[in-house]
């Protein structure tokens, strides 16, 4: 079968790596685009050296892209809704309401977790050691004070930390509810900034149930392209949807999901139709240079999602991790949810 041909502005990468359209030949490209662009070459040309992972229900739907004042959030998809609270975390005097967890920092904090549970088979994660890499990794500057790197990841570690996260799923005439709280355990040291108390992240704990979900449920990821999309929520949101999503296609001449479908799973944030569709289409370009086997053609009301490779192969997997430790992700067979 001849290769599907894609959204025009998504098909070749020259065409697909910015969130405007790439500037005429002779002009300078910005960072994201050059970012954009060698991680697609590289990602071409070779396998990654590690894999990292992701729990499939954060793969099906997502945290809040944007900073709110509300204490819960709730995101649907298909047979999955999820529902977020804000909590509090002890500061050594009282406990203090945290924001709910927003933009690309958990959503990566989570995926760094994920991984190293899954790479180490422990459920306690040593943060502290790691958080220059980590921001070095997102190109966030490694410097404290206000406005500094290790203020942001601090303070959206501390909201994953407190929150906590209900699953809701349908299947087969039954229905779920599942405590899914990732964090069970947040170790922090206490320092003493002028006259605010501020806690350093040391260990963050993963729940039992969380942690024993994650060899059934997880999804491998290639983490060039996480690095690549890191200025993006919804970017990062598309990427782990797809590599979720599109190994799932069975039938040969493709799914045809409505823009109505996509706005419910993924732009409730966005006032009209048409904002969701411009920044979706922007998101899909990007993801699209960062996982080159993706299938996916524009149609009439919607997209068509056709059979495509994982972003990262099974064996290529399989050759990264300790012997029998190969996550499989089950999550399209309904006996295997979480009960």
């Amino acid at each position: 079968m001849a290769e599907v041909e894609r959204i025009p502005s998504v098909s070749e990468a020259p065409e697909a790596a910015t969130q405007d359209e790439l500037p005429p030949t002779g002009t300078q490209l910005t960072p994201t685009q050059q970012r954009l662009l060698h991680a697609g070459t590289w990602i071409k040309l070779m396998p990654p050296d590690r894999a990292d992972f992701l729990h499939t229900v954060m793969c099906q739907v997502g945290l809040p892209r944007r900073r709110t004042d509300a204490k819960t959030f709730e995101r649907h998809s298909g047979h999955v809704s999820v529902l977020l609270e804000a909590g509090k975390l002890f500061d050594g005097k009282d406990f203090v309401e945290q924001p709910l967890p927003h933009g690309t920092i958990p959503r990566l904090v989570m995926v760094h977790v994920s991984s190293e549970a899954i790479r180490t088979q422990q459920r306690s994660i040593e943060i502290g050691d790691s958080m220059r890499q980590f921001l070095n990794m997102l190109g966030m500057q490694t410097s404290g004070g206000r406005r500094g790197g290790y203020t942001a990841l601090r303070k959206q570690m501390e909201a994953l930390a407190a929150c906590r996260l209900t699953i809701g799923m349908h299947a087969e005439g039954r229905v779920v509810t599942v405590d899914a709280k990732p964090i069970k355990r947040f170790e922090a040291w206490l320092q003493h900034d002028g006259s605010q108390r501020t806690l350093w992240p040391g260990v963050l704990e993963l729940s039992e149930d969380f942690f024993n979900t994650l060899a059934e449920h997880a999804v491998p990821l290639d983490y060039r392209a996480l690095a690549a999309l890191r200025h993006s929520s919804l970017g990062l949101d598309v990427y782990t949807w797809l590599a979720h999503r599109l190994c799932r296609v069975n039938n040969p001449n493709g799914i045809m999901l409505s823009w109505e479908n996509l706005r419910d799973q993924f732009g409730q944030e966005y006032h009209t139709s048409k904002d969701f569709k411009k920044e979706f289409r922007q998101a899909l370009r990007q993801v699209c240079v960062v996982y080159p086997d993706a299938r996916i053609e524009e149609i009439i009301g919607g997209l068509k999602l056709y059979p495509s490779p994982p972003p990262l192969p099974p064996t290529t997997i399989s050759m990264m991790l300790p012997s029998g430790n190969t996550p499989v992700d089950n999550s399209g067979d309904p006996k295997s949810y979480p009960r």
